[in-house]
């Protein structure tokens, strides 16, 4: 990356409003931009919907909102894909899969620091949908192959659309299934599971992140050749400090850490005040401070993140864009504090 971190902002791509306009204008208030994912305003904006156009296999039931696939239909439309394999085109994400990643490349989005694109990733997506037997295509070894080349070619070619607009664009990879495939019930083999990973990280032309908010192996993900590493810290953190040595490994390696800090649960948000959330975060570098990482480079190499994507409060997007607020506050408290200018 091209940049200093300096615990500058920057969310996950799923967010519960329901005006693509109230979005994007929280989208665009952080450091780091991103264009929203936004399922409460179409199905179409679900982000294993968007990742799902032109893979063989999948129709979409509109009526019930699910992602079907057939294995007969695979194959059926295997030779089409084969056909169209060499052309962007095919793999970018279109007006009807998200007119908001339209209104958002739209946007003058030069001025930033940085923009980020994300897309589900292939063991979410495999472990996702279902066959015909209700079983994970992910287990499918033909359909899991051509996952992986699938999620990879839709990355480049957004990763290149968003270059166009901001030459320090970067992707991340959204991987809820990376906490439970290295589990033995999976029926996943574990060194598999990691050289497939390699493999598709292998395929990417951008500057990569992995996300999830839940909690993985991370020796695995900070063993992988990745960019950003974006957690949930405050359920997780207290957890993945435990791996310093691998930690300290990652940073002097001029990778980053995305710390996802701030609440965005309703219950959890009611007594949140700035100076809690910057305490939080001291505790946890301060910890890994002790184990040899210095603070500076902590510092430098740290973005600061909403801990979770939310869709079930009962508020609809007030919690969400309370804590989009209070991100920004425990931001530039830390900044301040600690003379992060530049």
């Amino acid at each position: 990356m091209e940049w200093k971190g300096n615990c500058r902002t920057t969310a996950m791509g799923v967010m519960p409003h329901n005006s693509v306009d109230e979005a994007l204008e929280l989208a665009l208030s952080v450091d780091i931009p991103f264009w929203p994912q936004l399922p409460r305003v179409s199905f179409y904006e679900d982000m294993y919907v968007q990742a799902s156009e032109h893979f063989p296999g999948i129709t979409l039931d509109l009526a019930d909102q699910r992602i079907k696939f057939s294995t007969e239909l695979f194959y059926e439309q295997l030779p089409e894909y084969l056909e169209h394999m060499e052309e962007p085109d095919y793999f970018a994400l279109s007006g009807e899969y998200s007119m908001v990643y339209e209104r958002f490349l739209a946007k003058d989005l030069s001025r930033y620091k940085g923009i980020r694109g994300q897309l589900i990733g292939p063991v979410s997506f495999g472990m996702k949908i279902m066959d015909e037997n209700k079983k994970p295509i992910i287990y499918n070894a033909e359909v899991k192959g051509l996952i992986y080349e699938f999620m990879a070619k839709k990355m480049n070619v957004q990763y290149r659309q968003l270059k166009e607009k901001n030459p320090r664009a970067f992707m991340w990879v959204d991987e809820p299934g990376l906490e439970i495939i290295f589990g033995s019930f999976t029926g996943y083999a574990s060194e598999t599971a990691r050289q497939d990973y390699q493999d598709f990280i292998g395929m990417m032309e951008a500057p990569i992140g992995i996300h999830l908010c839940g909690n993985p192996d991370w020796s695995f993900l900070l063993s992988q050749d990745i960019s950003i590493l974006s957690m949930d810290a405050l359920s997780c953190g207290h957890i993945f400090t435990r791996y310093h040595d691998q930690v300290k490994t990652f940073l002097e390696e001029g990778r980053y850490i995305a710390w996802g800090i701030i609440p965005t649960l309703t219950e959890e948000m009611a007594d949140v005040q700035v100076k809690n959330m910057v305490q939080r975060l001291e505790e946890m570098w301060g910890y890994l401070a002790d184990k040899g990482i210095s603070l500076e480079r902590l510092l430098k190499q740290s973005l600061l993140a909403p801990a979770r994507c939310c869709l079930i409060n009962a508020d609809g997007s007030k919690t969400v864009n309370r804590s989009f607020e209070m991100l920004k506050n425990v931001s530039t408290a830390i900044r301040e504090k600690y003379k992060l200018y530049d």
